[in-house]
């Protein structure tokens, strides 16, 4: 299996491109995240955070990264912890300041325990301070203490911080753009992923319990390389398939009811995401297959929408056309399409959005508007597409055949120059791609 991973001289360029923005006599700062506890004593396996690891590649906590555009002794600082063995016989490896330096691309490295006596020498003086307010409360004091303890020296000719401005502003913007590393890391991620609901489609049977389809991406993830889940698997059985957000899979799958299942893998930090929905039984009902095919129809016409110059909405909008379209098709909805549209009257059976970046948070960061308007869909961003229908079970407004059943099918969609390329197709969606594959299995 070819190892894919984000080159060192890739970590360069995104360090070069963001001093590059930074204006002249400033200083960016960005904390790693924190080892969190689960319970008492227990820890959660560690997961850095997305922008410091987007920025250097540096997988260990306690760690503080520093850019300083034109400083003579490197503009690459990171702060991290010192290499201590009866420390790492406990919790593994650590690199060190020398390791940082040498395998990690840092100009300069310090003990992470001499950071209040080394960075606000490095804050002083400066016009301007990037980063990001708000996400880490414990950070965020640490750093007013350092502006405070150079306010307090003013008297002796010390120089505070002149402004605040928002790293992840800019951060963020860079991170919508994925490179081609980016981009092979995501396609085996989404094959990976589409591995899984093949393998869950294969061994789906009326009496099992939701969490043991669960188990199935588990031990597909797993074994292919993908340590864990990129979010928590959703499997939900007939009217569980109505909560967008169901993850108690705890309770059996019957015959006769579908099954809504929303898993992806994350791989080397990157997500992949794929909602698909198929009959416990292997085939659909006449009902099912009915709304089934609407959905899938509606999804047909999003992606389409998706290349360079379309705006970030015109999936949406398109898919809630043909949602609405069948709907009152249907008889779930009465009333003129277009005024249906613009009242939202569809809402009651489609809630939410048709999709949402995608890259190395599950949602991923990146605006969506551009000022008031929806922002154009460019070349390298990642999205996906992933309409839904969801008649709740007591909706006595709508015939019974159609009560309880929930259904959402989604891909991962890159914005290509010339139009889009669906990475997760592995994954059958057409319904008789799904009831052949489940009765041959």
């Amino acid at each position: 299996m070819t190892q894919l991973a984000i080159s060192s001289k890739e970590y360069i360029q995104r360090r070069t491109a963001l001093m590059e923005m930074m204006v002249p006599n400033s200083i960016a700062i960005l904390p790693a995240s924190a080892i969190k506890i689960r319970n008492r004593d227990a820890e959660f396996n560690f997961r850095q955070d997305s922008d410091f690891q987007y920025l250097t590649g540096f997988n260990e906590p306690e760690a503080v990264a520093v850019l300083i555009p034109g400083r003579e002794h490197g503009e690459y600082i990171l702060f991290c912890r010192e290499r201590k063995r009866e420390e790492e016989i406990w919790t593994g490896y650590r690199s060190g300041p020398e390791g940082a330096i040498e395998k990690h691309g840092a100009h300069d490295a310090f003990p992470i325990s001499d950071i209040d006596e080394i960075l606000p020498g490095m804050l002083e003086g400066k016009d301007r301070v990037y980063y990001s307010m708000g996400c880490d409360p414990q950070f965020d004091k640490q750093v007013m203490e350092w502006v405070n303890a150079i306010k307090a020296k003013v008297r002796s000719g010390a120089h505070p911080p002149g402004e605040f401005a928002a790293l992840d502003h800019l951060l963020h913007d860079m991170r919508l753009y994925k490179s081609d590393d980016e981009l092979n890391i995501m396609r085996r991620s989404s094959e990976i992923a589409a591995q899984a609901h093949v393998r869950a489609m294969k061994v789906c049977k009326p009496g099992m319990m939701e969490y043991q389809l669960e188990a199935e991406f588990l031990h597909e993830f797993m074994l292919n390389g993908a340590r864990a889940p990129a979010y928590s698997t959703i499997v939900g059985g007939g009217a569980n398939g109505c909560i967008l957000h169901y993850v108690d899979n705890d309770q059996p799958l019957k015959d006769g009811d579908l099954v809504l299942i929303d898993a992806g893998a994350e791989l080397d930090f990157y997500a992949s995401d794929i909602t698909r929905t198929f009959p416990v039984s292997g085939t659909f009902s006449e009902p099912q297959r009915l709304l089934y095919q609407l959905v899938l129809d509606s999804q047909y016409a999003a992606i389409e929408q998706v290349k360079p110059g379309n705006h970030w909405n015109d999936p949406h909008t398109a898919a809630v056309q043909v949602l609405t379209e069948g709907l009152v098709e249907l008889g779930l909805l009465e009333g003129d399409v277009e005024t249906l549209i613009k009242e939202e009257g569809y809402k009651k059976f489609y809630m939410h959005r048709t999709g949402h970046w995608l890259g190395m948070d599950v949602h991923d960061v990146g605006e969506y508007k551009v000022g008031d308007e929806w922002r154009v869909l460019e070349a390298g961003m990642v999205m996906t597409i992933e309409p839904g229908l969801y008649i709740a079970p007591d909706c006595e407004e709508v015939d019974a055949k159609w009560r309880g059943i929930g259904i959402r099918i989604e891909d991962d969609v890159i914005v290509t120059e010339t139009g889009y390329e669906v990475m997760t197709a592995g994954v059958p969606k057409e319904v008789s791609e799904i009831e052949d594959l489940m009765a041959t299995a």
